[in-house]
């Protein structure tokens, strides 16, 4: 009924394998650059004081390294965690308030609890031992700093590495200032970066550097730009077009002219900036304006988004990735190819409010912005109709990936156009309900709500989703309320599929708190033939997955395993898993109220099978506890009690263990519990148990 996807999609149990899913060492590090060079003395001060201090941050100019020093420093074997090392890219973060959400999500804790998010993950926090890196902060240092601040005080085993141009502020703050590397002698850090990056942009730059003239001459490049590893970078980038000579003249010609212009800036910001100038006049006009016009991107895009937002004027569609393809060239935007996902692009910070800095003289910052904002909207508004479907699974991919990007294009809307705000955020009612985005889900349709005219088929799908989020977060009255209202809405538009939709919202509501009868009531077959609609609709399946539930309740057994079985063969028509799999889950709580335990054991590990492709940990530790009464009832109760640990940690993570207490869920394991402690005795039961708590989630 309920599900929530994370991004690790692959640790749900399978179908043949008893042990439980997250075996992996937890963790989520991105992967390392292929470009660092040196660092050997910050790497070994930075790894003492990993070990020694909590709170560390690394300071500089940007482009200096911070990044990609932290991320050396923390895949260092020797800096592992029993509970992980966690990264949190806040770069493109731009909202103070999604900052505790962005947090918990990377760590892998998809709270669904009606409490504070900053309480709920401080108390997930407190037992844990991990590194949490928090990875460009400066834009966010008062949140950041408030937030490290509670999760210290609540989490004795935690470490935090910060990276940021500007120190939190924080009174046990490490502050390490990152200098840009060494530049003096022929076998200088800067020198070997810039070799790297040249002899990546051409096999013909080899020549320079078995020329010791030339050789020279490119120390020299180095020391004018500082020993900046972007800067180096974009110069040895230059290499594939220019000669190494042609290089240094233009950069002192370009440095020559700052002349004061730039005074008031620290000598390395003045290099930084005044270098990224130099690439950007080196551009061809067009390369200049696609470069501007990729600055409303936050974290990475794909082309055809490139194209749909960029394109315009003197830049046709069909030649942006072209002019993008050259951009990559010179290492203006990186390129990084994902398994399934293509060619994906991205600009470092500094590099992009240089962009921004342009695009307001262009005088084009509004129209790009909606341009970037629409072309979101749209994809959500596709994803949507796809979602119940053969992709569903690719849509969860791609929305999942595209998450910075939705938070930008949602922001723009609510102040720009509301209505359309409103139309995105209502599409978006699967990521929010089925993605692990409670939170921030429930606080963009509230806005969105509030924003947008109170009439029409935008605002009632936005309802009923704002519905589903309240219904996670264990608000039922709320969710029932706001359900009559749905209900009322969508017979003004006469729209059965907005009616089923409102009755399952009323159905679950009442569901869950222990009134089957009712919600059978407004969910059952008598109710849907009422409403009428489509039976391949999400309102009508949902309602068919509400009544398999209300009627295991009742104990009539049977009829749910026939509507389930129902259910499960819709799903298999249409190619769609996530609710397929909840299905299994009915067919199998069914067998164990008709008393064949292996009948359970074998629905619930196919349940578990396709969680392994959708990464729902509700679905995992609702799963978890059935497998552990089916075990149970088979007489393996060291199993059974290893299992129920399992599922303990994975109802952590959402913050509300069988629902909160759902009456039904609750007596379905604490009968699983009882059986383990009979068969083996407590103390073998609690060091099971404990054993199978350990197991990773991440």
């Amino acid at each position: 009924m309920f599900g929530e996807y994370s991004v690790n999609d692959n640790q749900a149990e399978s179908a043949d394998d008893d042990p439980p899913p997250g075996s992996r060492t937890p963790g989520n590090l991105p992967p390392e650059p292929a470009s660092f060079v040196g660092r050997e003395r910050e790497l070994r001060v930075l790894g003492d004081l990993l070990r020694e201090r909590r709170l560390i941050t690394l300071t500089g100019v940007g482009g200096v390294g911070k990044s990609r020093l932290a991320l050396r420093a923390v895949a260092d074997p020797r800096q592992s965690r029993p509970d992980g090392v966690w990264w949190v890219e806040l770069s493109p973060l731009r909202d103070p308030a999604l900052l505790t959400a962005t947090v918990a999500h990377a760590v892998g804790l998809a709270d669904h609890s009606p409490r504070p998010l900053d309480e709920e993950l401080c108390a997930w926090m407190a037992d844990q031992r991990l590194l949490l890196v928090l990875d460009t902060c400066e834009h966010l240092v008062a949140a950041c700093r408030h937030l490290v601040g509670e999760l210290l005080q609540s989490a004795p085993g935690l470490t935090v590495l910060i990276t940021s141009r500007e120190p939190l502020g924080s009174p046990t703050e490490e502050v390490v200032e990152v200098r840009p590397l060494p530049c003096e002698g022929p076998d200088s850090d800067a020198l070997a970066l810039f070799r790297a990056r040249a002899l990546a942009a051409t096999p013909q730059a080899a020549a320079v550097f078995t020329d010791p003239v030339r050789t020279a001459l490119a120390a020299e490049v180095c020391r004018r730009l500082d020993g900046i590893p972007l800067a180096l970078e974009l110069a040895g980038a230059r290499l594939r077009l220019w000669t190494l000579e042609q290089t240094a003249e233009r950069i002192g010609e370009r440095f020559d002219m700052l002349s004061g212009a730039r005074a008031a800036l620290p000598t390395r910001h003045q290099t930084m900036r005044t270098t990224i100038g130099w690439s950007h006049e080196l551009c061809e006009p067009l390369e200049r304006l696609l470069w501007a016009r990729l600055s409303v991107f936050t974290g990475d895009f794909d082309v055809a988004a490139a194209r749909a937002v960029c394109a315009g004027g003197p830049l046709p569609a069909a030649r942006v990735e072209r002019v993008l393809a050259g951009l990559a060239a010179k290492s203006v935007v990186l390129r990084t190819d994902e398994r399934g996902a293509g060619a994906r692009y991205r600009m470092l910070d500094t590099i992009r409010e240089y962009g921004q800095d342009w695009l307001g003289e262009l005088g084009e910052t509004r129209l790009v912005s909606d341009r970037h904002a629409h072309w979101y909207a749209a994809l959500c508004q596709a994803a949507d109709r796809g979602w119940l479907g053969p992709g569903q699974v690719d849509w969860y991919r791609r929305i999942t990936a595209e998450h910075a990007q939705l938070r930008t294009a949602l922001e723009h809307l609510l102040t720009a156009d509301p209505t359309a705000a409103l139309e995105m955020a209502g599409a978006l009612w699967f990521h929010w309900f089925a993605c692990g985005h409670v939170h921030e889900g429930r606080g963009f349709l509230e806005r969105a709500l509030r924003a947008a005219p109170p009439t029409g088929a935008a605002y009632n799908q936005a309802q009923w989703a704002l519905g589903l989020t309240l219904l996670l977060q264990g608000d039922m009255d709320t969710a029932g309320r706001i359900a009559g209202e749905c209900t009322r809405g969508a017979a003004r538009l006469a729209d059965p599929e907005r009616e089923l939709r409102a009755a399952y919202l009323q159905a679950v509501a009442v569901l869950m708190p222990g009134d089957p009868v009712r919600a059978l009531g407004l969910a059952g077959p008598r109710a849907r033939a009422g409403h009428g609609g489509r039976t391949s609709g999400p309102g009508w399946l949902l309602c068919k997955l509400a009544t398999g539930y209300a009627l295991c309740d009742q104990g009539r057994f049977e009829e749910a395993a026939d509507e389930a079985r129902a259910l499960r063969e819709a799903c298999a028509e249409l190619g769609e898993r996530w609710l397929r799999a909840y299905a299994d889950y009915i067919l199998a709580v069914a067998a164990l109220g008709l008393g064949d335990h292996g009948e359970a054991a074998r629905h619930v590990r196919a349940m578990l099978s396709g969680k392994r492709l959708l990464g729902d940990r509700f679905g995992i530790a609702l799963g978890l506890d059935v497998l552990a009464a089916a075990v149970a009832g088979l007489g393996d109760g060291e199993l059974a009690a290893r299992l129920l640990g399992t599922g303990h940690a994975w109802w952590r993570t959402v913050g509300r263990p069988q629902m909160g207490g759902s009456p039904s869920l609750t007596a379905l394991r604490d009968r699983g519990e009882r059986q383990a402690r009979a068969a083996i005795g407590d103390a073998a039961y609690e060091t099971a148990f404990l054993g199978g708590a350990a197991t990773s989630t991440g």
